[in-house]
């Protein structure tokens, strides 16, 4: 599944298509029992197909992850590289990247876990792709956060991007409000500590 997939999936705007129900229903079972938990009978019974079935659309289980891993990282670099060059003010920045990462994060807790928990599972090829990717999403934010809070440094913005991440990230195991309450105290959270640099 690639970026652009991805995000149609995400705003459900297509049909889901048979290889991106396997990567969901995968996401599900790697995030409630990790990914040495399932095997691929268990994800086959999920999507309503024997496990051998899975093979005609991907060779293994690693490169399942893989795909899921990089197309996630796609679509969080996309995402945020296009909202950075919408916004012209640099606050407004700032601020969509705030609200695009915690619709990501409240929309897509499994994916999250995913991606927390599963780096190491990554095939080493794979594990360099999404690394790069990751680094130039935060690449996106730090440019985001010096441009909007004058005189940080850039090892300080690097620093509070991933704070902020960790924050929003937490958000599959911290659902005591409902989604909209949740996003909005987020943003506030992040906001208010990101412009607390200045």
């Amino acid at each position: 599944m690639d970026a652009k997939t991805f995000a149609r999936s995400q705003a459900g705007g297509e049909k889901t298509g048979r290889r991106e129900q396997i990567l969901a229903a995968a996401a599900e079972l790697f995030a409630r029992h990790g990914f040495h938990g399932v095997g691929i009978d268990d994800i086959g019974a999920a999507v309503g197909i024997s496990g051998p079935a899975l093979y005609r659309h991907f060779r293994s289980k690693d490169a399942m992850l893989g795909e899921m891993l990089n197309s996630i990282s796609h679509f969080l670099l996309d995402g945020g590289t296009a909202r950075a060059e919408a916004a012209e003010d640099p606050e407004r920045v700032l601020a969509e990247l705030v609200d695009f990462h915690v619709n990501f994060a409240l929309t897509q807790p499994s994916l999250i876990t995913v991606q927390e928990r599963n780096l190491a599972n990554l095939t080493d090829t794979d594990r360099k792709q999404v690394r790069a990717l990751q680094r130039r999403y935060v690449e996106v934010w730090v440019r985001a956060i010096r441009d909007a809070v004058p005189g940080v440094g850039e090892r300080q913005a690097r620093s509070a991007a991933h704070a902020v991440f960790g924050l929003i990230n937490s958000t599959p195991y911290s659902r005591y409000l409902d989604d909209t309450e949740l996003a909005a105290l987020l943003r506030r959270l992040a906001l208010g500590a990101l412009h607390s640099l200045g």
